[in-house]
């Protein structure tokens, strides 16, 4: 659970010596709704997007990505509450969006008969504001009562709003939060957890609430119960409760940097600690036993449970002293844990087996857990999905490369069913997936993927895209290239994905292997992977090209600041650059347990690799794409802002779009990832073909 929450608020060379703060003439770009900031904006976004508008294949590949994001023949993603399919929508005629409703034997149907429950763009409209939904939490087993979370432009700053799905309404007098980075969960139908901005002090040097309060239906805001103080210095404090059949576990977790936390349940009219590694994980309860996931060995009771591990224990004997947990998964060499949920009487869980995906489900017997492995489609990446408190009826996904994204159904323990389709778009035949390794320069084996066109030829001519991320744990796995494909693939373009340390494809200890002082490991494995695609002549660096956003940006822009020889093209989005000033901006402090504090003496290797502060103007750097959003309120624009003006100063040729909407993405609507989709891979066509 505390997973959940850290994700919810997420994600050597030489050069020039570090700038003070005082010393960096680009600070007035940090300013980001400032007059003078705003204008450089405008003028640079306006003169190198009609540069990239211009690219030939620019309006073709537009038209492509709209007609694919706009499909009414994507799948929609189901939410099972009670007997509803909820599923959240956008489309040409629904920009900002429906939330809608049906039954399941409607929804199995090729064309559902659907029941709009809200209309984000008639909303929106109304109250003439620029609403993009971020999703509703409601309250089981009747699912009736909802905190819905709409945010202005895409900022992860929201307001959250009571709403009734039987009366398909916002609850008049009903719970209302501001906007603010607000954490909130329902504990019963007139009461709730809340962690919000209440002013001065209440806040975390990240941004997020350090107060956990209880707010009674019908008290004033300002009246909420304070029921956990964490640290200023802490990342978050937030509440919750697990709500499941038999009955309700309410928690409390303090989080002093991401992936640690101190945990409590609420027994009575007290908090009690749960005694767990700190870097453990509560991941749920299931019949009347607690569920841990495990980040490094934990030595208890006689026993060393491995990092990775899931386990599960009976929570009145855990309570009462016991440590005898039941083991019920035990990581590999190369097999890591996923994914987990519940149904009525079952657990199910993925795992990655050398980044491919397996699932499981598990049922409790008298003395022991049966475990089945369910069938997939190919050795592609599974996705469990929503799944039912009542039955043990779930959804679960499986896509590859090449292969539509399909949706499965199984009917309360039944065998899994095709329930949904993506379309094609684009022909396979011809295309290829394989899977290499290369050693990077520790001699540690990264693995990655790469999905050849038609007709491929290894003599170092291909066009050819480099995505990675390498960061907080996420794992980059193999999913249908739906826009990527007839854009790229099908134009003879090569697509690699990477699998490098920092990510999470064989466990935590993958992702540990590369923070704070061995992050620059992370561009040591990208940079293998780029050099050994040159050592197979499948491509060149004249034809090579690499993308990443966020955490990927950083990689990227550190990639290329290092060994600009390899590399033609860098689309660099809403990246992270500047990281002598990262922890000053927006949620910037909350990532310290990833890359270190520079304001001490992590500063002597962070300084080794932060691109911001590494940029030579003796050196010759590719002609760099970078984009990010004025309304980001999670990865601050002014990283990417600053870059650009540096690099402009310095003689490079760079590009530079900055979208006044679209909070931490590509846009606030699918017209918006539409065009930056389509500047990115003209730019790719134009630099790399």
């Amino acid at each position: 659970m505390r997973r959940l929450l850290i994700v919810t608020l997420a994600l050597a060379c030489c050069g020039l010596a570090a700038a003070e703060e005082s010393e960096d003439p680009y600070l007035w770009l940090e300013d980001v709704a400032g007059e003078k900031a705003l204008a450089w904006v405008e003028a640079r976004s306006a003169a190198d997007t009609a540069e990239l508008e211009a690219v030939p294949v620019f309006k073709e590949i537009h038209e492509k990505m709209l007609e694919i994001y706009n499909s009414s023949d994507r799948i929609p993603s189901p939410a099972i509450r009670g007997a509803w399919i909820y599923n959240y929508w956008r489309d040409a005629d629904h920009v900002r969006g429906i939330w809608r409703r049906t039954f399941l034997d409607e929804y199995v149907k090729d064309e559902p008969s659907w029941e709009t429950v809200l209309d984000l763009d008639r909303l929106a409209e109304s109250e003439n504001e620029n609403w993009v939904w971020k999703g509703a939490d409601c309250l089981p087993p009747e699912y009736r009562h909802c905190m819905i979370t709409l945010s202005r432009g895409g900022a992860d700053a929201a307001v959250v709003r009571e709403f009734d799905t039987v009366a398909k309404s916002f609850v008049d007098g009903g719970f209302v939060v501001p906007e603010a980075k607000s954490q909130l969960a329902w504990i019963d139908e007139d009461t709730l957890w809340l962690g919000t901005d209440f002013g001065e002090g209440t806040l975390t040097t990240s941004g997020y609430p350090r107060f956990v309060k209880q707010w009674k239906r019908g008290a004033p805001l300002e009246n909420a119960v304070t029921i956990f103080e964490g640290s200023v210095d802490d990342v978050a404090s937030a509440g919750y409760s697990v709500h499941t059949a038999d009955q309700r576990y309410d928690l409390v977790v303090q989080v002093p940097e991401f992936y640690r936390g101190t945990t409590f349940l609420r027994l009575g009219g007290r908090l009690v600690k749960l005694d767990i590694p700190i870097d453990a994980d509560v991941a749920g309860f299931f019949k009347d036993r607690m569920l841990l996931t495990l980040r490094s060995d934990w030595e208890v009771g006689g026993s060393t449970y491995p990092g990775g591990a899931l386990l599960a224990m009976d929570l009145d004997a855990f309570l009462t002293g016991s440590r005898d947990f039941e083991i019920l998964f035990q990581p590999e060499e190369r097999v890591s844990f996923g994914e987990l949920a519940t149904t009525e009487n079952q657990l199910l869980y993925s795992t990655l087996d050398n980044v491919r995906g397996r699932l499981y489900r598990l049922a409790l017997g008298e003395n022991d857990w049966k475990k089945e492995e369910i069938e997939l489609p190919g050795l592609g990446t599974v996705g469990i999905g929503s799944t039912s408190d009542v039955n043990n009826s779930f959804f679960f996904s499986y896509t590859d490369f090449l292969t539509p994204s399909s949706l499965y159904f199984v009917a309360d323990g039944g065998e899994p069913k095709a329930a949904k389709s993506s379309p094609s778009w684009f022909d396979p035949e011809g295309m290829s997936v394989d899977q290499y390794e290369v050693a990077s320069s520790d001699g540690v084996v990264i693995p990655y993927f790469v999905v050849k066109p038609a007709g491929f030829a290894p003599d170092g001519s291909s066009p050819t895209v480099l995505y990675g991320y390498g960061g907080f744990e996420n794992s980059m796995l193999p999913s249908y290239l739906g826009a990527t494909g007839p854009v790229w693939v099908s134009r003879g373009g090569v697509y690699v994905l990477a699998n490098i340390r920092g990510g999470g494809e064989f466990g935590p200890a993958w992702h540990t292997a590369a923070v704070k002082e061995n992050h620059q490991r992370n561009f040591d494995d990208f940079t293998a992977i780029a050099g050994d695609l040159i050592a197979r002549k499948i491509t060149s660096p004249e034809h090579l090209g690499i993308m990443g956003g966020s955490q990927g940006g950083l990689l990227v822009g550190g990639s290329f600041v290092q060994r600009p020889d390899l590399f033609k093209a860098v689309v660099c989005q809403v990246p992270l650059l500047d990281m002598k000033r990262y922890n000053k901006l927006l949620a910037g402090a909350s990532w310290m347990a990833e890359y270190g504090n520079p304001d001490t003496g992590d500063w002597e290797y962070i300084k080794t690799w932060s691109p911001y502060q590494n940029l030579d103007p003796k050196k010759s750097y590719p002609k760099v794409f970078f984009w990010t959003n004025t309304r980001d309120d999670r990865v601050h624009p002014g990283h990417a802002r600053k870059m650009v003006a540096r690099m402009t100063d310095m003689g490079s040729k760079v590009y530079y779009y900055e979208n006044t909407e679209g909070g931490h993405g590509s846009g606030a609507n699918l017209g918006q990832r539409a065009y930056t989709g389509a500047l990115e891979y003209a730019y790719l066509w134009m630099m790399l073909e």
